[in-house]
Order: structure tokens, then sequence, then C-alpha cells
């Protein structure tokens, strides 16, 4: 079965989308499949990264006005290239819509879309947003066709095989604080991470191991790994061992999105800034269900609002081990699947 992705990273658009891409990739991979990426070249892109994982990648030049209708021809023209029948074009892309859906979808087998917006509409067989909404059962009433399949909720999280592993080695959370991860994305675009060892920087917590992890699309990694040196605080760029720091540590400063599922996968606690629009709705549902605490949206958290929540949380175990039980509810798969549910419908077709 021939597989193509649709999916862009950038400094703007974060490197998320591409990270649960490349988790689904492997999984078919895995399962016998042959997995093409279609990528725009960009700042910040990660089409090196995709095929230093063993995946061939089509780069589209757009420049830098974007068109769903330039889009879907490169796209189409890229697909005639392959020589190959595409069984599955799966499209992760919040700039893509049923326009370019249907477009695709006249040289493809089958269609697959990812989102978590709910904002457009889509024509596709199948339909995946992994994150969790309090009405996510409704929330894509009315725009994908009736005989699309939806798979909806974290139960259905694509995660790496290094977070099932991290999950059987997970240590039991004391709520007190000795080990604290930051890690804002793998570009980090509003520089969250910078602000957060200033708030460190003034409140001097000699006592707390910190591990900053940053990826090689992040602006300011030079400037932070300076600061690390400075402060003594270990500076990780672009690793494969996330998981392994979050079983490690006993808090978290992230943003929303897929990392903060992944986060609550291994009953992490942690303390959330919005860092995008399109996260500000999970976020706010997922500190009200208890899993999260959420600080609001990044241009109202200031360096002195790091401090005082880092306070608060050194000194509230009991909220930390709460909030670690209700990040672990919320995340049902706690199971490693044989076959995830999702990649069996597509081996299904």
């Amino acid at each position: 079965m021939n597989i193509l992705f649709r999916v862009d990273s950038s400094v703007e658009i974060g490197t998320g989308h591409v990270m649960r891409c490349l988790a689904l990739a492997k999984m078919l991979k895995d399962a016998g499949c042959t997995v093409t990426f279609v990528m725009r070249v960009c700042p910040g892109d990660l089409c090196d990264y995709v095929e230093s994982q063993g995946f061939s990648v089509f780069r589209m030049f757009q420049g830098t006005h974007f068109s769903q209708e330039i889009d879907a021809q490169l796209t189409i023209e890229m697909i005639q290239q392959c020589n190959e029948h595409i069984d599955w074009c799966i499209v992760d892309h919040y700039q893509l819509d049923q326009r370019w859906e249907e477009q695709v979808k006249k040289y493809v087998g089958k269609m697959m879309v990812i989102d978590d917006l709910a904002n457009r509409l889509h024509d596709c067989h199948l339909l995946l947003d992994q994150n969790y909404y309090k009405n996510m059962k409704q929330r894509y009433d009315g725009l994908v066709p009736k005989n699309c399949r939806l798979f909806l909720g974290p139960k259905y999280m694509i995660l790496r095989s290094e977070f099932y592993e991290a999950k059987k080695s997970v240590k039991i959370r004391s709520g007190y604080v000795q080990r604290m991860l930051v890690f804002f994305g793998g570009s980090d675009p509003t520089n969250e991470t910078e602000k957060v060892l200033q708030a460190l920087r003034d409140l001097q917590l000699t006592h707390i191991k910190v591990d900053i992890v940053v990826g090689n699309a992040n602006p300011w990694r030079l400037r932070i790994r300076e600061m690390c040196l400075e402060m003594n605080i270990n500076y990780h760029c672009q690793i494969n061992y996330i998981a392994e720091l979050m079983a490690q540590a006993d808090l978290s400063f992230g943003a929303g999105g897929v990392t903060m599922w992944e986060r609550c996968f291994l009953g992490l606690p942690s303390i959330v800034t919005i860092v995008a629009e399109n996260q500000r709705k999970s976020t706010e549902d997922a500190a009200e269900y208890g899993a999260i605490w959420n600080l609001g949206w990044h241009r109202d958290v200031k360096v002195s609002d790091y401090a005082d929540i880092l306070n608060r949380a050194i000194l509230s175990p009991d909220k930390l081990i709460y909030m670690s039980e209700k990040a672990l509810e919320l995340i049902d798969n706690k199971e490693e699947y044989t076959v995830h549910p999702v990649v069996q419908a597509i081996l299904e077709g």
C-alpha cells in the first residue's frame, strides 16, 4: 500500500504537525506500507529531518503567497511523478480544506484528514482528531461526508514508540519538584523558553534539576544555549528522547498542542501557555478537566508570571499529584495497541 502525507512545518507553523505525521508514518511503514511526504520548503521546515528518518520527501516551492489551488496542482504533479498508485493521501494542514481535497482526491484511492480545528469543510473518508474537547463528539457534524469514519479523542493519540517505553518506567509522582522540563515545541515562535529561563534565574532554585529542550527550528536556540551554560542548566537540541525526559520530570512548562497530550499520557503535571489560537479551546478544556494548569495567552504571560506559578507549584504537592492523576485519566489508551485503530482502518481500506 502506498501512502502520501501532505504536511508542513516552519518557524511560524511549528513542528507538531510533522512530528505526529512521522509517528503515524512509522506505524504504517512497520505495517509494510511505502510512505512518501510532500512538504513546502520554508524557513524552519523539517524536510531534511523527515528524510533522515528514512522517508522520501518531495519538496514543494510555492513562494511566499499560499494558494490552495497551486498547492493542489503541485501535489498532483508530485503524485504523478511517483509512478505508483497512491492508496491513501493523508493531509495534516490548517490551510487546506474541501477545495484542495476535492482536487487531489481524483488522483488517489482515499483521503484522510488530521485536524483539530473543526472550522472548515472536508471531503475525506477518514478523519482523526486526537485532542480532548468537551463537545468532541459533535464538533464535526456537517463538516465531513456522512460516510466519513471519525476517530475522535485522546484514546486515538498517535504516539511514537518511545512514549510507550517511557510509560513502563515512569515514576510515581510524589508532587515534589526535583526535576523540571521546559519544552515549548520545536520552533517556540513566541520565545517562551527564554522567559522561563529568566524566571529561573530570578528565583535561583539551585536544588531543582532543569532540562531545556529546543528544536533546530528555534531561532533563539544559540542564545538559549548560552543562558543554560551560564546557569548550569541541561540544554538539549533536536532530540529523540523527549519521552524519557518527560518520564523523569516532576513538573513541566510547555505549550498546548501535540506535546501537551504527550505529557498527559505520561502523567506529567504541566503548566501550559497558549502560543497559537488553535491551541486555545483544547487547552482551556483540559484545564477545566484538571489535567493541566493553563497560564493563558502568551502575550499576557510575563517573566514574573512564570516565577509566581513555579513558586505555587513547588508549594502545592497535592495539586500536582491531582493534576497527574487527571492527566492519566484523560488519556485513556493505557495499553499499547498491537495495531493502532487508525492504522487498521487505513490497511482495511
